[in-house]
């Protein structure tokens, strides 16, 4: 393994989606959560860069990417390598589902941190959260913007290991890099409240790496198992006391598990 130094970031933008890419070595693209910004990812980022091409990126209305629907990230697709991992967390991980559902041919690896085929709970499905929690998120979005994301950040640590410190981590990333759009914020409420990728699970084939927080009280560890369950290729990394940003409160158990994933034969026939 490289040794371990700092890897400044050289920014970029195509079709209006931000991107900004560090460090050698095989592709690793990833996508971040609702309300969030790609700054999230750069203790991760940081470490992987030392054996890994890191491609972190702004979804669609927020950060720094100009673009405004979810659907506009596809053509990111044209300046990426021809075969990557992908990572997505959260909202990013659902995004990143539909990805390697649609293009398997340039997925070498798919890492789902925190991640839910279905957001919203069903006769069938118990891993979720009432229709309700989301429908109240968009109802305060109109009305105060700025404490509605506050809530959701502070919801997305309670009850978990260094929280705190978690916290300030994910509120830095607004204030160093830019807030979603309403726009954006509201589209990506609506796609988590009617997607269900629950069907599409069987059909990945690329290894994968599922990395869930014990006390995740918006994605329950409980889907992550059920993922686990109907994948073919699919690994479970259950992270004792994390909450929904463990690359965050367990940068270093997350890092190593990635690492060890994408040094499979399987996953390392990424492009260089």
């Amino acid at each position: 393994m490289n040794e371990r130094v700092p890897h400044p970031p050289a920014a970029s933008s195509h079709n209006g989606i931000y991107l900004e890419q560090r460090g050698a070595g095989p592709p690793l693209v990833m996508l971040h959560g609702w309300g969030l910004n790609l700054r999230v990812f750069d203790i991760l980022a940081s470490t992987l860069a030392a054996d890994f091409r890191v491609f972190a990126v702004d979804l669609p209305g927020h950060g720094r990417s100009t673009a405004t629907r979810l659907a506009d990230l596809e053509p990111l697709l044209d300046v990426l390598p021809s075969r990557f991992a992908l990572l997505g967390w959260s909202l990013g991980g659902q995004i990143a589902l539909r990805l390697a559902a649609q293009t398997p041919a340039r997925i070498a690896a798919l890492i789902l941190i925190s991640t839910t085929p279905r957001f919203t709970r069903a006769a069938d499905w118990s891993a979720g959260l009432p229709a309700a929690v989301l429908d109240g998120f968009a109802e305060h979005l109109q009305r105060d913007y700025r404490r509605t994301i506050s809530d959701f950040l502070e919801w997305q640590v309670r009850g978990a290991m260094a929280a705190d410190a978690t916290l300030a981590a994910l509120r830095a990333t607004l204030l160093n890099h830019g807030e979603a759009s309403g726009a954006a914020l509201r589209a990506g409420l609506e796609l988590l409240r009617v997607s269900d990728l629950r069907s599409v699970l069987p059909s990945i084939s690329a290894p994968s790496l599922l990395i869930a927080g014990q006390y995740d009280r918006v994605t329950p560890a409980a889907a992550a198992q059920s993922m686990l369950e109907s994948m073919p290729d699919a690994r479970l990394l259950e992270i004792r006391r994390a909450g929904h940003a463990p690359f965050l409160s367990h940068a270093a158990d997350c890092a190593a598990a990635i690492r060890a994933l994408l040094e499979q034969p399987q996953a390392a026939s990424c492009d260089a």
